[in-house]
C-alpha cells in the first residue's frame, strides 16, 4: 500500500484555490504546488496539520491508501 494525499480534491471541492490555501495554512505556495503535482510525496505532519486546518477537515480526510502499482 501507498498513500496518497488528497489536498486537491479537498481544496477544489472547497473552491480554495492554490494561493489561497498556502495563505490560509501559512505554508510557502511552492509547498502547495509540489503536492499537488505530486500527491505521493511526503509531507511533514506539522504542514499536513496546518494544511487541513485551513481546509478545515481532519488530517485523516486528506489521506488516502492506495494499492502499490508496483507489483
Amino acid at each position: 500500500m501507498r498513500v496518497r494525499l488528497k489536498i486537491k480534491e479537498v481544496a477544489d471541492a472547497k473552491n480554495i484555490s492554490m494561493s489561497r490555501l498556502h495563505r490560509a495554512a501559512d505554508v510557502t505556495y511552492q509547498t502547495v504546488k509540489f503536492i499537488y503535482e505530486n500527491p505521493h510525496r511526503d509531507v511533514n505532519m506539522s504542514t499536513l496539520a496546518k494544511l487541513a486546518s485551513a481546509l478545515g477537515v481532519h488530517i485523516c480526510d486528506l489521506i488516502v491508501e492506495e494499492p502499490d502499482t508496483d507489483s
